[in-house]
């Protein structure tokens, strides 16, 4: 799936839609990749001169990868972290960077899902954890 096929699933869009593409193969293991962007919001301010993207956001880039495992149950529904477990930094991820994402589904409860994660660049780990998150029905707002 390319960028706009995976807005018919998920909610994020620019600049949080940080899954340029994503193939789930036979085993049901997630394989996405997200270039990091010399003009991204999350590395003007970290760090000026020196950028560096945050943790958080690899995290981000994981967790939109792990939704995408259960892409059929997404549509009208958003996710929501309900745990991030684990988590390990091992390299920096800088803009030009190709983050390669490997996800898988390692369990489930009703609509919370388990998962587990990992980030590299150029096959060089950058950071891994497990990644929990629910599905919750979409409220309409008053604009609707």
């Amino acid at each position: 799936m390319n960028r706009e096929e995976l807005k018919e699933y998920l909610p994020h869009r620019e600049p949080m839609l940080l899954v340029d593409e994503i193939e789930i193969d036979a085993e049901g293991v997630a394989h996405a990749k997200y270039k990091i962007r010399d003009d991204e919001f999350f590395c003007r301010g970290h760090f000026p001169g020196n950028p560096i993207v945050p943790g958080v956001i690899q995290c981000e880039i994981m967790a939109q990868s792990c939704a995408l495992l259960v892409k059929d149950e997404l549509k009208g529904r958003t996710t929501l972290y309900s745990g991030i477990d684990n988590v390990r930094f091992k390299n920096i991820v800088r803009p030009g960077d190709v983050c390669e994402i490997t996800a898988k589904l390692t369990g489930r409860r009703g609509m919370i899902f388990f998962t587990e994660a990992n980030l590299k660049v150029n096959g060089k780990l950058c950071c891994k954890g497990n990644l929990s998150f629910a599905l919750v029905d979409n409220k309409p707002t008053d604009a609707e």
